[in-house]
This record gives C-alpha cells, structure tokens and sequence, in this order.
C-alpha cells in the first residue's frame, strides 16, 4: 500500500492543470476551491489523505525535547531553544509553529466546507471522512491553545497570510475542540481500521483525543467520562506477547508496526512505510560518527524507581558506583527505554581495545573522532530505535505512536484521583496494567503511605515514564505549572565515571560532581507557560494584540 501525502493545495492544483483543457481560461492556481474537484468519493479521499500529513510524524519524539527528559546535541536545536526560554517574540520558530498548525486547521476547512458537494457518497463512508477531518482540525487548534492560549477561532478556509479578527478566550477554544472532538466520535466507525484505511483515525481516536485536551485544560470530569468510554469499547488492549522484559521496547520498534496486525495499542499513529514514507530517528539516536540528537538528561534517569518501588533516594536498591549499577535494580522500563551496558545498539565504538563485540554497548563516548556515537549526557535512547536502521540514512520505517491505549489509562487514573475518586481497584485496571506488562510491581495505596510516598507524584511519575519520548511531557510540565524545573541546569552522567577521563577533563560539573551540559536557562511564570503571539503575525494583524504576558 502506497500513501501519499500531499497539501490540499496541491492537489487541486494537479487537479485543475490536469484536467482542463481551456487552459487559458482556467480557475486560478492559487485557488483551493476549484469547480472540477469534490465531485465524488475518490476525490474527497485524496483530500482526506492529505490532511493526515499535518499530523506530527518524527517531530512528535522530538517535542519531548521541550521539556526536562531529552536534549538535542546541536545548539541550534528549536525544542531546545524553547525549553531554555531564551527566545523573543521574534523567534522563526514560533511564527513557524503558528503558520504550520494554522495552515492544517486551514486545510480541514476547506475540506469540511466543500465535502458536501460529492455525489454518490454512502452516508456511512461521507461521515467517518467527516470525523476524521474535524479530529485532525481539533488536533491542530489542541496544539495551538496549548502552545498560545487565546486563539482566533477559524472554521471558514482562510489563507494564513489573510488578516482575520481578534483571539477568542481559550476557553472556548478548548470548548470548540471537545465538541467538535464528541461530534466525531458519534460520526466515525468504532473498529480499528485495517487494510487500505491502516492508520485511519476511528472513534476511539477522537475519544482519546478529547480526554487527552480535557486533561491538558485540568476538566477531569470530561477526561475521565471520555477515557472511560475508550477503555469501555474493548477495542484497544495493550501491547503484549508474555515477554515483559521485551515487549514494551518491542512496540516502538517494526515489531510494533500497524501493519504486521499484532498491535492493537496504539490509537493515532503517522504510518511509516519501507521505501516510501522512511525517517532518520534510529540513526539520530544512535548514530555512529557523530553526537546523538537525541540525548536523556540526568532528571529521566533519576525519575525510574528502583524494583521495590522506591525512588533512588530512598531505596537501599540504589547503586552509583559503577556506570553500569546506574541501571540495575530499577523499573524495566528504564533498560527499555535508556541504553544501559550490556544491551544491543547501532553505534559502534571502534577504536576501544576492550570491546572486541561493537554491537554490544558498553560505556558512553564522549570524544568526537567519528568512531561511536557521541553522548552529550553519558546517556542514550533504545526506545523508538530499530538497530538495522541506525546504519543507513534514512531508513527508519518505526510508525509513530501518536497516542496509544496506555496514556488513555493514565489519563483516567489521574483524572479519577485529581476527583478523589481514585481506589485500589481502578490503579490495578490502569496504572497496574502498564507495570505488569513490563514485570514491575504494582502502586498501591499500602505501598505508598508506608514509604512516606505522595500518590499525586507517584501517578505523575508514571506519565513520565510509560510516555518518555513521546512528545508530551513538555504539556504536562505545563498543566501541572512545574516550569521551574525547566529554569535549571541540564544534567548528565556524574564525570568520574567516564570510561576514559581524559574526555571528559574539561566538562563543567555541579557541587555533586554531575556533568553540567547546559546552564543560563529560564523560565519566568507566567510568561513561558505560553510561547508569545509571533511578532510577523501581530505586525500583519494587530486584532491578535494584546500580547501574552510578560512577553509585551
């Protein structure tokens, strides 16, 4: 199966080159309404297709850069310029993300104004093309109302360079993105779809898209009825094989493909096919003679508890004394997730006299000779990482998982506790149910009041850590207003155990002798809890004025 993902623009503008024949008297290039297209039912699923481009595909692992889980190597990186708060309103990047997400929310208005014009359409087909466009639009504006807060709300097809009217109050944004989020679910089929609709949003998508905002907007009522009602649909089941020190790093590789039929998990993904819609994350992560792009930070790996269900701070579990003890004794999700000693990876370390084996990891590399892959943190990732990819460029077809089943249960647990509705029975049919497939032992109230443990932070640990690399962390350190944490020093590896000291001799260290990787951020409240209006965008419009604050 072959997809291909092009602009609505574009396709009308193949479609009116194409086709007529008075070309000299021909609808303008530029117009996305055009009299020869939405005529029937192939035509409305070639828009349909297009649209799916605007959901994130590669960038939806590098968001979580955004947040205190990851760091890129390149200075120049647009996540890590956003979590260091070092940026004006005048940042390319910013206008690029209004533009981007303004530009799909464009491009499901002009679908969802013109599909009524097809023929022949059967209704049931005419409406689940109609739910998926209205969940990709909500999916845009979710992201805008998160990152922006007040919104011009648009629903007419506008061009992004238009002038358009003031910002409407983001909550009636986030009211406008539910709605629209239940209206679709009642249009769209329940199944998950399969064959030429693989990677089609059905019901459950617009369900758990809709408990996802609600939780993101602190509206735990709606969260926990729309989480509810996924769960309730027995359509989504977790990843599993009976292989709990696999499966979890087994998902996010080509084992956990959509295609292959045996993951019925994941809810919205971008589909990544061979030798047509290929990425470049497993190289990035582990690439062989250069600097991972994509690097853990000290706070992921100390945020895994140790297997009796302690944090390291409280754990007798807990060793440091070694590289290698780093890993031991804690939560199987972290091996799965962070490369630990011992484990398979793509990058090389050539040159090392005692590691004969180079596809076996051993220690970080920290010397830039082009012979292993460079860690800025003595960390790197294995999760999203499919070995055999890391060797060529652009070979990766690892699907992206935009949202899966798992977060829909976490988002109910949460939303039952913040409620206190939460019970011991709902933690072992949500948050148990991640623990037990990877073998850790399951939260319990006992547990947690006999450690002196605070069930809020233990059920925001769990977030962090079933989702870590999959793009949301930064919104969660938004909605639960810990942005100071992003106003402190990245974090590595602590420096004296470097395999080889002189590498790592003039690295800067804090009191406790951990290697400082990036110092001078900020993060001043309120103001970096929403980025600021782009300046491009408030010069063409001065409706979108006043500024966000402390960004004036």
């Amino acid at each position: 199966m072959k997809r291909i993902f092009l602009s609505i623009s574009a396709i009308l503008l193949i479609t009116a080159t194409g086709c007529r024949k008075d070309f000299l008297n021909r609808a303008p290039q530029d117009a996305i309404s055009d009299e020869t297209f939405w005529q029937n039912e192939e035509q409305l699923q070639l828009a349909l297709n297009a649209l799916y481009a605007n959901v994130k595909n590669v960038n939806t692992v590098a968001m979580d850069q955004m947040g205190d889980n990851s760091i890129n190597s390149s200075t120049g990186d647009t996540y890590r310029i956003f979590s260091s708060g070092n940026f004006d309103t005048d940042l390319a990047a910013v206008n690029n993300e209004w533009v981007s997400q303004y530009s799909g929310v464009r491009d499901c208005n002009v679908f969802l104004k013109n599909y009524t014009r097809a023929k022949g359409v059967p209704e049931a087909n005419l409406n689940q093309m109609v739910g998926e466009a209205k969940v990709i639009r909500a999916y845009m504006y979710m992201n805008l109302v998160m990152y922006f807060g007040d919104l011009p709300l648009i629903t007419e097809p506008l061009n992004i360079t238009e002038l358009y009217g003031p910002r409407n109050p983001k909550k009636q944004v986030v009211d406008f993105i539910l709605s629209e989020l239940e209206e679709a679910a009642g249009l769209m089929q329940p199944a998950i779809m399969t064959g030429p609709k693989l990677g089609r949003i059905s019901r459950g998508g617009a369900l758990a898209l809709k408990a996802r905002m609600a939780i993101y907007d602190d509206r735990f009522e709606v969260a926990e009825d729309a989480a509810k009602r996924v769960m309730d649909m027995n359509v989504y089941q977790l990843y599993s094989t009976g292989k709990p020190a696999e499966d979890y790093y087994n998902f996010f590789t080509w084992k956990g493909k959509l295609a292959l039929g045996a993951n019925k998990e994941t809810i919205i993904a971008r589909i990544n096919l061979l030798d047509n819609s290929m990425h470049n994350l497993s190289r990035e992560s582990q690439v062989p003679d250069q600097a991972s792009r994509y690097n853990p930070t000290k706070s992921l790996v100390d945020a895994y508890l140790c297997s009796d269900g302690l944090p390291i701070t409280q754990s007798p579990l807990y060793k440091e004394d070694t590289y290698g003890n780093i890993f031991e004794n804690r939560d199987p999700r972290m091996k799965m997730t962070i490369l630990a000693p011992g484990s398979k990876w793509g990058g090389r370390r050539d040159g090392n006299p005692d590691n004969t084996d180079q596809t076996t990891f051993t220690a970080p590399k920290f010397l830039a000779d082009k012979q292993g892959c460079v860690t800025i943190t003595g960390f790197y990732y294995t999760k999203y990482v499919e070995i055999p990819a890391v060797a060529a460029v652009t070979r990766d077809a690892n699907d992206i998982h935009v949202l899966r089943y798992a977060e829909v249960l976490l988002t109910w647990a949460e939303a039952r506790f913040e409620q206190g509705k939460l019970t011991q029975g709902d933690l072992d049919v949500s948050i148990n149910k991640l623990r037990e497939r990877v073998g850790m032992m399951p939260l319990t109230f006992a547990h947690v009041a006999a450690n002196g443990l605070d069930m809020r932070t233990e059920i925001r640990r769990e977030r962090r850590i079933e989702l870590a690399r999959e793009g949301g962390r930064w919104y969660d350190m938004v909605r639960w207003k810990e942005g100071a944490k992003l106003a402190l020093d990245v974090l590595g590896m602590k420096k004296s155990l470097a395999l080889v000291p002189s590498h790592v001799a003039n690295f800067k260290t804090n009191a406790e002798g951990y290697i400082i990787v990036m110092s001078g951020r900020q993060f001043v409240e309120p103001k970096h809890y929403r980025f600021p209006v782009p300046l491009l965008q408030t010069q063409r419009n001065p409706n979108l004025l006043p500024q966000n604050p402390g960004w004036e």
